[in-house]
C-alpha cells in the first residue's frame, strides 16, 4: 500500500503552507553554487503542486522570498529574481491547463519591474482557474504585513471609516494580504530547521507544524503525503478538550 492510499481524502487540509528551505545546503553537497539548488527546487514545486491536486488541497502557499533575503549576496538575489521570471514564463501555460490560479502576497512593489510585470501577467492569465490557488510569498515578512495592516486600520479610523472599539480579529484579518484566503491548517518546513522565520505569524495561530529533514530540492510527492498523514494523526481541539470533539 502506498502512502497515498493511506490518506483519508475526506480529511485533507484545505490550505498548506511551505517554507522551502535547504536549496543552498543541497547545492553545496553537490559542490555547486547556491543558485544551482534554487534551480533544482523548481522541480520540487511541480511535484508538490501535483500532490496538492491529488489530495484536493485548494490553497498552497510557498515562502519564495522574504524581505530578509535581500541581505544575501547580490549575485544570488539577482539569480533568484531571474529564476522567478524564467520559471513563470516557462510554466504558466502548464499551470493554467492544470487549473492552477496564481496569487501573490508580500510587498510586490518592492520587486524589480520585470518581476512585477511577469507576476501581473501570470495572475491575469490564470485568474479564472480555481482547482488550486498557488500563492507565492514574495518580498514577504509577517511583521511587515502586520504593521501594514495596523497602518491601514489606523488611517481608516482617523477618517472615521472604522470605529476603534469595533476592531477585532476579523477586522485585522481583512486588512492582511491574505484577505479572502483561509488560514493554513498545515505548515511544512524542509531541511530540518525548526523556525517560522517571520512567515504568516497572524495566520498560523492554530496551524499544525510538520518539520522534515529533507532538503527542498529533494522534496517529492511522497514527502508531501507524509506531512498530510502526520497532520491527520493530530487531534485539532482549538482550545477544547477531546470529549467536546466527540
Amino acid at each position: 500500500m502506498s502512502l497515498l492510499d493511506k490518506i483519508d481524502l475526506n480529511n485533507t487540509p484545505k490550505h498548506v503552507a511551505i517554507i522551502m528551505d535547504g536549496n543552498g545546503r543541497w547545492a553545496k553537497k553537490q559542490g555547486q553554487e547556491r543558485l544551482y539548488g534554487h534551480n533544482f527546487g523548481v522541480e520540487s514545486i511541480r511535484e508538490t503542486l501535483k500532490a496538492a491536486r491529488e489530495l484536493k488541497v485548494s490553497y498552497l502557499t510557498l515562502y519564495a522570498f522574504s524581505t530578509e533575503n535581500w541581505n544575501r549576496p547580490k549575485a544570488e538575489v539577482d539569480g533568484l529574481m531571474d529564476l522567478l521570471v524564467r520559471s513563470l514564463a516557462n510554466e504558466i501555460k502548464e499551470l493554467s491547463e492544470s487549473g492552477v490560479r496564481l496569487l501573490t502576497i508580500g510587498d510586490i512593489e518592492g520587486l524589480p519591474e520585470n518581476c512585477r510585470a511577469e507576476l501581473m501577467d501570470a495572475q491575469e492569465y490564470t485568474k479564472n482557474n480555481s482547482e488550486v490557488h498557488l500563492i507565492l510569498a514574495l518580498n514577504y515578512s509577517a511583521r511587515w504585513e502586520i504593521v501594514n495592516a495596523v497602518q491601514k486600520i489606523a488611517l481608516e479610523s482617523q477618517k472615521g471609516i472604522v470605529d476603534p472599539l469595533t476592531i477585532n480579529a476579523e477586522v485585522i484579518s481583512d486588512h492582511m494580504t491574505t484577505k479572502g484566503i483561509p488560514d493554513p491548517e498545515l505548515l511544512i518546513r524542509t531541511s530540518g530547521e525548526h523556525r517560522i522565520s517571520n512567515f504568516l505569524l497572524w495566520q498560523i495561530a492554530y496551524t499544525e507544524f510538520h518539520f522534515t529533514e529533507v532538503l527542498w530540492p529533494d522534496f517529492r510527492k511522497e514527502d508531501f503525503y507524509k506531512a498530510v498523514l502526520d497532520y491527520q494523526s493530530r487531534e485539532r481541539r482549538f482550545g477544547m478538550v477531546s470529549e467536546q470533539l466527540t
